[in-house]
């Protein structure tokens, strides 16, 4: 659940935090974190500075988004968008590309359902994702979601890249 540790990842769900603007900083310099999720490497201190203020003062309705801490550090976020009546759409970003396939993003993106379903009444889940992002699918469909439809395109890593849309209807 949101708020708690699991000891064997030592991981928390949590608000954001202003403090955590450090770790943001340097996810910014990281060149696979930002080819991954779409960010101008080496974005401007100040620009990213309002971007994250932005999303600790979040006030959308329809929109919420925790910080993933691991060790006690902020290790990236994850989200519930165009969150309407029992569904929503799950977003997640690990920004500490090191970290990036021991299963810290399942244990999030399941603590996240959890979350959603108990605290929201949310049934119904959605995601997409780039075809070239292995990770990400191989993520969505270990923890249940099943692919959909293949509607769009959008740049990763340099390439043009199929999206495909995924969803996950919990019981």
């Amino acid at each position: 659940m949101i708020g708690t540790k699991k000891q064997e990842f030592q991981l928390e769900i949590r608000p954001l935090l202003i403090t955590d603007y450090e770790s943001v900083l340097n996810w910014s310099k990281d060149e696979s974190f930002c080819s991954a999720n779409g960010w101008e490497i080496n974005r401007s201190p100040e620009e990213l500075y309002t971007w994250w203020l932005h999303c600790v003062n979040n006030s959308a309705v329809d929109f919420i988004r925790m910080g993933i801490e691991y060790k006690e550090k902020l290790i990236g976020y994850i989200d519930l968008a165009c969150i309407k009546e029992i569904t929503a759409e799950l977003g997640i970003a690990i920004g500490e590309s090191r970290l990036w396939g021991k299963g810290l993003g399942v244990t999030s993106a399941l603590w996240m359902i959890d979350y959603a379903s108990i605290t929201l009444g949310i049934t119904t889940f959605r995601a997409e994702t780039h075809k070239g992002n292995i990770r990400a699918r191989k993520m969505l469909e270990k923890i249940g979601f099943k692919e959909i439809s293949r509607v769009g395109c959008e740049e990763y890593l340099g390439r043009i890249e199929q999206l495909i849309q995924y969803q996950k209807k919990l019981k």
